[in-house]
Protein backbone atom coordinates (compact mmCIF):
# COMPACT_ATOMS: atom_id res chain seq x y z
CA UNK A 1 0.00 0.00 0.00
CA UNK A 2 1.11 3.73 -0.82
CA UNK A 3 2.99 4.90 2.75
CA UNK A 4 1.55 8.26 2.09
CA UNK A 5 -1.80 7.02 2.32
CA UNK A 6 -1.32 5.44 5.09
CA UNK A 7 0.42 7.83 7.06
CA UNK A 8 -2.44 10.56 6.09
CA UNK A 9 -5.13 8.15 6.83
CA UNK A 10 -4.05 7.85 9.96
CA UNK A 11 -3.36 11.55 11.19
CA UNK A 12 -6.83 12.52 9.86
CA UNK A 13 -8.21 9.07 11.88
CA UNK A 14 -6.05 10.35 14.82
CA UNK A 15 -7.73 14.46 14.70
CA UNK A 16 -11.05 13.26 13.91
CA UNK A 17 -11.37 10.88 17.02
CA UNK A 18 -9.89 13.24 19.60
CA UNK A 19 -12.65 15.86 17.85
CA UNK A 20 -15.21 13.13 18.64
CA UNK A 21 -13.68 12.60 22.20
CA UNK A 22 -13.76 16.22 22.97
CA UNK A 23 -17.26 16.91 21.58
CA UNK A 24 -18.45 14.40 23.45
CA UNK A 25 -17.19 15.28 26.51
CA UNK A 26 -18.27 19.12 26.19
CA UNK A 27 -21.57 18.34 25.58
CA UNK A 28 -22.28 16.26 28.35
CA UNK A 29 -20.41 18.25 31.04
CA UNK A 30 -22.90 20.69 29.27
CA UNK A 31 -25.91 18.91 29.84
CA UNK A 32 -24.95 17.66 33.28
CA UNK A 33 -24.00 21.87 34.66
CA UNK A 34 -27.36 22.56 33.31
CA UNK A 35 -29.29 20.31 35.68
CA UNK A 36 -27.35 20.19 38.51
CA UNK A 37 -26.60 24.06 38.55
CA UNK A 38 -30.45 25.09 37.80
CA UNK A 39 -31.55 27.55 39.55
CA UNK A 40 -34.47 25.14 40.10
CA UNK A 41 -31.99 22.93 42.05
CA UNK A 42 -30.14 25.73 43.28
CA UNK A 43 -32.30 28.73 44.17
CA UNK A 44 -29.32 30.48 45.90
CA UNK A 45 -25.81 30.74 44.20
CA UNK A 46 -23.25 28.79 45.50
CA UNK A 47 -20.00 31.28 47.03
CA UNK A 48 -17.71 28.59 48.02
CA UNK A 49 -16.03 28.15 44.28
CA UNK A 50 -13.31 30.48 44.22
CA UNK A 51 -10.13 28.84 41.94
CA UNK A 52 -8.32 25.74 41.26
CA UNK A 53 -4.26 25.67 40.34
CA UNK A 54 -4.72 22.09 39.57
CA UNK A 55 -7.65 22.50 37.14
CA UNK A 56 -5.64 25.68 35.41
CA UNK A 57 -2.78 23.24 34.74
CA UNK A 58 -4.83 20.64 33.07
CA UNK A 59 -6.50 22.43 31.03
CA UNK A 60 -3.37 24.07 29.77
CA UNK A 61 -1.44 21.27 29.23
CA UNK A 62 -4.23 18.68 28.16
CA UNK A 63 -4.43 20.72 24.71
CA UNK A 64 -0.68 21.34 24.58
CA UNK A 65 -0.16 17.55 24.46
CA UNK A 66 -2.96 16.91 21.88
CA UNK A 67 -1.85 19.89 19.32
CA UNK A 68 1.87 18.26 20.10
CA UNK A 69 0.16 14.95 18.74
CA UNK A 70 -1.38 16.08 15.64
CA UNK A 71 1.57 18.04 14.53
CA UNK A 72 3.52 14.69 15.34
CA UNK A 73 1.30 12.65 12.89
CA UNK A 74 1.18 15.81 10.38
CA UNK A 75 4.85 16.21 10.13
CA UNK A 76 5.28 11.88 9.76
CA UNK A 77 3.02 12.73 6.57
CA UNK A 78 5.12 15.58 5.08
CA UNK A 79 8.38 13.92 5.73
CA UNK A 80 7.37 10.95 3.71
CA UNK A 81 5.97 13.38 1.22
CA UNK A 82 9.24 14.84 0.48
CA UNK A 83 11.52 11.79 0.81
CA UNK A 84 11.13 10.33 -2.53
CA UNK A 85 12.85 7.00 -3.65
CA UNK A 86 16.06 7.35 -5.96
CA UNK A 87 14.96 5.29 -7.88
CA UNK A 88 11.55 6.50 -8.76
CA UNK A 89 10.46 6.88 -12.50
CA UNK A 90 10.00 10.87 -13.64
CA UNK A 91 6.97 12.64 -15.15
CA UNK A 92 6.59 15.95 -16.29
CA UNK A 93 3.69 17.38 -15.28
CA UNK A 94 2.23 21.06 -16.80
CA UNK A 95 -0.83 22.98 -15.87
CA UNK A 96 -2.16 25.00 -18.54
CA UNK A 97 -5.63 26.75 -18.96
CA UNK A 98 -7.71 24.55 -18.79
CA UNK A 99 -5.68 20.95 -18.61
CA UNK A 100 -2.68 18.92 -17.71
CA UNK A 101 -0.16 17.95 -19.80
CA UNK A 102 2.40 14.93 -19.27
CA UNK A 103 5.74 13.99 -20.38
CA UNK A 104 7.16 10.85 -19.86
CA UNK A 105 10.79 9.41 -19.71
CA UNK A 106 10.93 8.51 -23.28
CA UNK A 107 9.76 12.11 -24.28
CA UNK A 108 6.49 10.75 -24.98
CA UNK A 109 3.67 13.03 -24.26
CA UNK A 110 0.14 12.64 -23.04
CA UNK A 111 -2.90 15.23 -22.29
CA UNK A 112 -5.52 14.64 -19.19
CA UNK A 113 -4.65 10.87 -19.26
CA UNK A 114 -1.90 9.66 -17.02
CA UNK A 115 -0.70 6.55 -17.57
CA UNK A 116 1.76 4.72 -15.31
CA UNK A 117 3.09 1.04 -14.44
CA UNK A 118 1.71 -0.72 -11.19
CA UNK A 119 3.53 -0.48 -8.11
CA UNK A 120 5.47 1.85 -8.64
CA UNK A 121 7.34 4.74 -7.09
CA UNK A 122 6.77 7.63 -9.23
CA UNK A 123 8.11 11.54 -9.15
CA UNK A 124 5.90 13.73 -10.35
CA UNK A 125 8.03 17.69 -11.76
CA UNK A 126 5.17 20.36 -11.71
CA UNK A 127 5.25 23.16 -13.87
CA UNK A 128 2.55 25.66 -15.09
CA UNK A 129 2.74 28.01 -18.49
CA UNK A 130 0.63 30.37 -17.52
CA UNK A 131 -1.02 30.70 -14.29
CA UNK A 132 -1.05 29.32 -10.57
CA UNK A 133 -2.61 25.08 -10.87
CA UNK A 134 -2.83 22.61 -8.23
CA UNK A 135 -2.18 19.12 -8.75
CA UNK A 136 -4.48 16.93 -6.59
CA UNK A 137 -4.56 13.19 -7.05
CA UNK A 138 -6.98 12.50 -3.77
CA UNK A 139 -6.83 8.12 -4.31
CA UNK A 140 -3.39 9.19 -3.36
CA UNK A 141 -3.42 11.98 -0.85
CA UNK A 142 -1.18 14.35 -2.55
CA UNK A 143 -1.97 18.01 -3.88
CA UNK A 144 0.92 20.25 -5.06
CA UNK A 145 1.13 23.62 -6.40
CA UNK A 146 2.24 24.54 -9.96
CA UNK A 147 3.85 27.68 -10.06
CA UNK A 148 5.02 29.60 -12.98
CA UNK A 149 8.72 29.89 -13.37
CA UNK A 150 9.48 27.24 -10.28
CA UNK A 151 9.40 23.48 -10.17
CA UNK A 152 8.08 21.87 -7.71
CA UNK A 153 7.85 18.21 -6.89
CA UNK A 154 6.07 15.25 -5.49
CA UNK A 155 5.66 11.71 -5.67
CA UNK A 156 3.42 8.44 -4.75
CA UNK A 157 3.48 4.46 -5.13
CA UNK A 158 1.13 3.37 -7.86
CA UNK A 159 0.07 0.66 -5.43
CA UNK A 160 -2.71 -1.22 -7.40
CA UNK A 161 -3.90 -1.24 -11.18
CA UNK A 162 -7.23 1.23 -11.58
CA UNK A 163 -8.05 4.29 -12.49
CA UNK A 164 -8.19 7.56 -10.41
CA UNK A 165 -9.27 11.42 -10.75
CA UNK A 166 -7.49 14.03 -10.85
CA UNK A 167 -7.88 17.88 -9.79
CA UNK A 168 -7.04 21.17 -9.65
CA UNK A 169 -7.05 22.55 -6.38
CA UNK A 170 -6.28 25.99 -7.45
CA UNK A 171 -8.55 28.62 -8.59
CA UNK A 172 -7.12 29.23 -12.22
CA UNK A 173 -9.99 30.98 -14.22
CA UNK A 174 -13.28 30.71 -15.72
CA UNK A 175 -12.52 27.06 -17.08
CA UNK A 176 -10.95 25.62 -13.25
CA UNK A 177 -13.83 23.06 -12.62
CA UNK A 178 -13.27 21.58 -16.13
CA UNK A 179 -9.57 21.00 -15.59
CA UNK A 180 -10.16 17.39 -14.69
CA UNK A 181 -7.83 13.83 -15.79
CA UNK A 182 -7.48 10.68 -14.65
CA UNK A 183 -4.57 8.32 -13.97
CA UNK A 184 -4.89 5.08 -15.52
CA UNK A 185 -2.28 2.43 -13.63
CA UNK A 186 -1.75 -0.77 -15.68
CA UNK A 187 -0.17 -3.83 -15.17
CA UNK A 188 3.71 -3.23 -16.22
CA UNK A 189 3.69 -4.93 -19.31
CA UNK A 190 0.92 -2.76 -20.79
CA UNK A 191 2.34 0.12 -19.78
CA UNK A 192 5.84 -0.20 -21.36
CA UNK A 193 3.72 -1.52 -24.22
CA UNK A 194 1.98 1.54 -24.64
CA UNK A 195 4.37 4.22 -23.76
CA UNK A 196 6.51 2.52 -26.33
CA UNK A 197 4.15 2.64 -28.80
CA UNK A 198 5.36 5.02 -31.91
CA UNK A 199 2.73 7.88 -32.43
CA UNK A 200 1.90 7.21 -36.37
CA UNK A 201 -0.91 9.65 -36.52
CA UNK A 202 1.78 12.42 -35.53
CA UNK A 203 4.16 10.45 -38.12
CA UNK A 204 1.34 10.53 -41.21
CA UNK A 205 0.84 14.38 -40.48
CA UNK A 206 4.13 15.19 -40.41
CA UNK A 207 4.57 13.90 -44.01
CA UNK A 208 1.68 15.48 -45.28
CA UNK A 209 2.73 19.17 -44.06
CA UNK A 210 6.28 18.10 -45.47
CA UNK A 211 4.75 17.66 -49.27
CA UNK A 212 2.93 20.49 -49.06
CA UNK A 213 5.91 22.64 -48.24
CA UNK A 214 7.41 21.12 -51.02
CA UNK A 215 4.59 21.71 -53.84
CA UNK A 216 3.62 24.72 -53.03
CA UNK A 217 6.08 27.68 -53.80
CA UNK A 218 6.60 30.07 -50.63
CA UNK A 219 5.59 33.74 -51.57
CA UNK A 220 6.17 36.77 -49.81
CA UNK A 221 2.48 39.27 -49.62
CA UNK A 222 4.69 41.80 -49.28
CA UNK A 223 6.93 41.46 -52.21
CA UNK A 224 4.72 42.25 -55.22
CA UNK A 225 5.90 42.20 -58.97
CA UNK A 226 4.58 45.56 -59.02
CA UNK A 227 7.47 48.20 -60.38
CA UNK A 228 8.20 50.99 -58.19
CA UNK A 229 8.11 54.60 -59.29
CA UNK A 230 9.74 57.18 -57.83
CA UNK A 231 7.04 60.34 -57.88
CA UNK A 232 10.31 62.78 -56.64
CA UNK A 233 11.97 62.08 -60.19
CA UNK A 234 9.23 62.91 -62.55
CA UNK A 235 10.33 63.26 -66.07
CA UNK A 236 9.31 67.24 -66.05
CA UNK A 237 10.92 70.00 -67.94
CA UNK A 238 11.80 72.73 -65.76
CA UNK A 239 12.42 76.32 -67.30
CA UNK A 240 14.46 78.81 -65.55
CA UNK A 241 12.39 82.01 -65.29
CA UNK A 242 15.06 83.93 -64.30
CA UNK A 243 17.00 83.29 -67.39
CA UNK A 244 13.75 83.92 -69.75
CA UNK A 245 13.27 87.11 -68.41
CA UNK A 246 16.85 88.27 -68.62
CA UNK A 247 16.72 87.51 -72.12
CA UNK A 248 13.94 89.52 -73.02
CA UNK A 249 15.48 92.63 -71.44
CA UNK A 250 18.27 92.75 -73.12
CA UNK A 251 16.68 92.16 -76.60
CA UNK A 252 14.52 95.21 -75.79
CA UNK A 253 17.24 97.41 -75.20
CA UNK A 254 19.01 96.18 -78.34
CA UNK A 255 15.64 97.28 -80.72
CA UNK A 256 15.34 100.48 -79.34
Amino acid sequence: MNPITELVDDSFIFIVGISVILLVGITAAMIYFVFRYSEKNNPKPDQSITGSTTLEILWTVIPLLLVLAMFFYGYAGFKEMRSIPPNAMVVKVTGKMWFWHFEYENKKTSDTLLYLPADKDVRFELQSVDVNHSFYVPAFRVKEDCIPGRTNYMWFHTSQVGTYDIECAEYCGLNHSYMLGKVIVLPESEYLAWVNKVDTVKKVDSVKTDSLKTVLPKTDSLKTTLTKTDTTKAPVNRKDTTRTVKKDSVMRKENK
